[in-house]
């Protein structure tokens, strides 16, 4: 019986790899196991890139409010705190929209948390 290999599928692989790696530089692009290397590195650095992209938001929202909120007199710990207390629930997402491209509605809600 001949030696059976996938032949079809093996290059389907392969091209597959190579195909994702389009753009690379130098050998990452049309070495198969260089560019498997970097794309797995790549893919690693993606899912952690995820994560951090939303700790960074973050940190910009509350950057912004404590601006905004630093021209009222409060600082961010006592705003947030006083929101808590008055039961107002918004996030810190709309928030920061709020001071940054609504300065008199933010305002108004400074006040009604004063």
């Amino acid at each position: 019986m001949p030696r059976s290999v996938n032949a079809v599928a093996s290059r389907a692989r392969r091209k597959k790899i190579l195909k994702e790696a389009k753009g690379f530089y130098g050998k990452r692009k049309n070495v198969y196991t260089v560019a498997k290397n970097v794309l797995e590195k790549g893919q690693g650095y993606m899912f952690v890139g995820r994560k951090l992209k939303k700790r960074d938001y973050r940190s910009l929202w509350i950057v912004r409010i404590n601006a905004a909120i630093r021209e009222e007199g409060m600082n961010y710990s006592t705003f947030i705190g006083k929101l808590a207390a008055k039961g107002i629930d918004l996030n810190r997402k709309v928030l920061a929209d709020l001071a940054m491209n609504e300065p008199e509605s933010f305002k108004k809600l400074v006040a009604e948390v004063r």
